[in-house]
C-alpha cells in the first residue's frame, strides 16, 4: 500500500483519455498520480512540498504548459518538469528547457521511456531535497557559533595550527583548543575534512 510520503506525479493534460491512460500506467509501477485537466487548476491546487515530478502537456486551452512551467520557476517550485507534446517544435523545446524543464517528450510516448524518465526525475528531486535539507541543517548549526568561534573556525579550516591561530588572534593556544572543541560539538563534526566540506562556504559568506 502506498503512503502519503511516497513520490507523487502531477499529471497535467486537458485530454481526459491521456490523463487516464498515463495515470494507470504510472500506478502500475507504484507511483501515486494527481491528475489535473488544466494549468490553472494545477497551479492553484498542487502540493509544492511533495517529492515527485510533473508531467505537463504543452498545448492546453487557457494556460498552456510553457506558461505553467515559467510560473512554476518564478514561484520557486523545485519539482522536475517533463514536458509532453503532440506537436513539438524547436522553439517550444528551447523555451521549455530555458524555463528549466528536465525533459521534453513527444506523444505518443513510449511506456518504458516515460516510466524511466519519470523515475530518473524523481531520483533527481530526492537528491536535490536531501542536499537542501543538509544545507539547511548546516546553516542552523553554523548559526549556533559565537563570533569568536567563527573567527577561530575560519582560520582552522584554512589549515592553521592552534599555535598559528593563537598568534593571529592574540589568544593562547589552550583557548584556541577550547574554541575548537566548542565549535566541533556545535557543528556535530570533529573531522577537519568534513568541516571544510560542509562549512567552508558558510564561513566565507560570514566573512564577506
Amino acid at each position: 500500500m502506498m503512503n502519503a510520503l511516497s513520490p507523487l506525479v502531477q499529471l497535467v493534460d486537458d485530454d481526459e483519455a491521456v490523463r487516464e491512460s498515463l495515470a494507470l500506467l504510472l500506478s502500475t509501477v507504484g507511483l501515486r498520480v494527481a491528475a489535473w485537466p488544466d494549468g490553472a487548476a494545477f497551479l492553484e491546487g498542487f502540493d509544492r512540498g511533495a517529492i515527485g515530478a510533473i508531467l505537463l502537456d504543452v498545448r492546453m486551452p487557457g494556460l498552456g504548459g510553457l506558461a505553467v512551467i515559467e510560473r512554476l520557476r518564478g514561484e520557486g517550485a523545485d519539482q522536475p518538469v517533463i514536458m509532453l507534446t503532440g506537436h513539438g517544435t524547436v522553439q517550444a523545446c528551447r523555451r521549455a528547457f530555458k524555463a528549466g524543464a528536465a525533459e521534453f517528450l513527444e506523444k505518443p510516448v513510449d511506456d518504458d521511456l516515460l516510466i524511466e524518465t519519470v523515475h530518473e526525475a524523481i531520483r533527481g528531486h530526492l537528491r536535490s531535497r536531501e542536499r537542501l535539507e543538509a544545507d539547511r541543517g548546516a546553516r542552523e548549526r553554523f548559526g549556533r557559533l559565537t563570533t569568536r568561534e567563527r573567527e577561530v573556525f575560519a582560520l582552522v579550516i584554512q589549515g592553521m595550527t592552534s599555535k598559528e591561530v593563537a598568534r593571529a588572534l592574540a589568544i593562547s593556544p589552550r583557548t584556541v583548543e577550547t574554541y575548537r572543541a566548542s565549535f566541533s560539538a556545535k557543528l556535530e563534526c570533529d573531522s577537519l575534512a568534513l568541516l571544510v566540506r560542509h562549512y567552508a562556504a558558510l564561513a566565507a559568506d560570514d566573512a564577506a
